[in-house]
């Protein structure tokens, strides 16, 4: 694990406000910011770009608070389906009122809430009477038949004139949603359609962090960004576009290759002319410009790409996705030139797994060093993993228990006695409960106690797939989890 740093957020702050600036400027009265990917917590890219932090474009609003608000947007079918978002297990609706509470608690102002492809949809309802309580504004967007191709139908009274428009007052309106297929783009364009009408100059730009449109095509970065939207069949692929306007070779992705033209023609017909020549003409992502270690960024995407792999394999297992996912993801493995060999706890995990005849776990640490923990009759794999692990940061003889019998034990009769549990053994937030009560009368599990922000960014493997709450666990903690596809017998 490198804990080498290749990416300054320093300057990407800076850039990336007056580049924002500029396009502000660019168009007069009012710019449509379309926000991709995760506008608070960005975990992919502070992964693949070791030194961004997982905030960065929430600080970098914060440099345009002044003149900026939000909207944050959520398809209503997927209200109804009860989406969920993969990396914090929440489902969207309940992600909007999270992101409202974030934004607003930090200062930035979100002016409303819009529910596209509206239907009267029962749970979209019962969800805007939720978010009226809160004192929310509430806008409808719908469907629109022949979207995207029946322009004359689209761009008309029928079309993005019967939605809503979104009462804005500032400047810079940052589009943004829980998760891909909201409708930021429409909800952008059909308000460019309204203020048109209105008399209002106002722009429409995209705030993509990936595919970084100055790094090579197959540059891992890249490769990393489509490994963790198979689910998506993105594809990364040179501009068209921008090379025949601008003889240059910049990187975009298939969904906005294919829609520019119809994009283009949208501008057209709303503006009088298109302010762009290419996808990458949309953009103001300033990411590729703040990279310092092009090989610790080379070296962090090569593992991202890895865990996505085992990612793809254990949602194969449980069902969730396809073998042809899995397959797309051994090849995006095959360009970046890396194998699970590639990923040090693997092999040491296994070798674990196999002296002791049972469920193992290992942990690689910032300076290297791999930790291994085994299943016991008192604790699970990962448990003692990470009893293991803070052992070692706090310099504590690996012969020490941290945790009393006298602790344990009532928590073991409880799960079995009470709860229903087959498995007496502790999962990771007992056991981390456990340690918290002995760390009042016990200094070395007081220490230990310390020492859990050290597990932030260390890698774990396990020899089965885990169960939901020690996945939540490693989560909140930050520590990188892969499992090999198989459940424990």
């Amino acid at each position: 694990m490198s804990s080498k740093i290749g990416f300054d957020n320093e300057k990407y702050l800076k850039m990336q406000s007056e580049h924002i600036r500029q396009r502000i400027a660019q168009f007069g009265d009012k710019l449509y910011l379309e926000f991709g990917g995760k506008l608070f917590d960005d975990y992919h890219a502070s992964r693949v770009l070791p030194g961004f932090k997982p905030d960065s474009k929430l600080q970098m609003l914060f440099q345009l608070k002044d003149e900026a608000e939000i909207v944050i947007v959520i398809n209503s079918d997927d209200i109804e389906k009860n989406k969920i978002r993969g990396d914090l297990g929440i489902t969207y609706d309940v992600d909007v009122i999270r992101l409202f509470n974030v934004f607003t608690k930090k200062g930035l102002y979100v002016s409303s809430v819009v529910l596209t492809r509206y239907d009267d949809q029962p749970t979209a309802d019962a969800f805007q009477k939720r978010l009226e309580a809160l004192g929310i504004k509430v806008y409808h967007h719908y469907s629109i038949k022949g979207y995207p191709s029946n322009l004359n139908y689209i761009i008309s009274d029928e079309g993005y004139g019967r939605n809503d428009y979104i009462e804005t007052s500032r400047r810079l309106v940052v589009i943004t949603a829980p998760g891909p297929g909201s409708g930021k783009m429409a909800t952008c364009l059909s308000q460019l359609y309204h203020a048109h009408k209105r008399g209002i100059n106002a722009g429409y730009a995209k705030f993509e962090t990936f595919p970084i449109w100055n790094l090579p095509l197959r540059h891992p970065v890249n490769i990393a960004y489509e490994a963790a939207t198979s689910d998506l069949n993105d594809v990364n692929m040179i501009d068209p576009f921008h090379m025949e306007a601008y003889g240059k070779t910049t990187v975009n992705y298939n969904r906005d290759v294919e829609i520019f033209p119809v994009l283009n023609a949208m501008f057209e017909m709303i503006l009088g002319e298109s302010p762009y020549k290419s996808p990458t003409d949309m953009g103001v992502n300033m990411a590729g410009n703040c990279i310092t270690d092009d090989e610790a960024v080379c070296d962090a995407a090569r593992q991202e790409i890895i865990r996505r792999y085992y990612t793809g394999m254990c949602e194969n297992r449980k069902g969730h996705i396809s073998s042809d996912e899995v397959m797309k993801l051994e090849l995006l493995m095959k360009q970046a030139n890396v194998s699970a060999d590639d990923r040090k706890v693997v092999a040491a995990a296994l070798e674990k797994e196999k002296a002791t005849d049972g469920p193992a776990a290992a942990m690689e640490l910032s300076d290297g060093t791999v930790i291994t923990g085994r299943t016991s009759d008192l604790l699970g794999a990962v448990s003692a993993l990470l009893l293991n692990a803070l052992k070692y940061f706090a310099d504590i003889d690996d012969e020490i228990l941290l945790m009393s019998p006298h602790v344990i034990e009532p928590i073991m009769a409880l799960k079995v006695n009470h709860l229903g549990n087959n498995n007496p053994r502790m999962h990771t937030d007992e056991t981390l409960i456990a340690l918290s009560i002995c760390a009042n009368t016990d200094p070395n599990a007081k220490k230990a106690m310390e020492q859990i922000s050290r597990l932030r960014g260390c890698e774990v493997h396990s020899t089965v797939i885990l169960s939901p709450v020690d996945e939540r666990i490693f989560k909140r903690l930050g520590i990188n989890l892969t499992c090999e596809p198989k459940y424990e017998v």
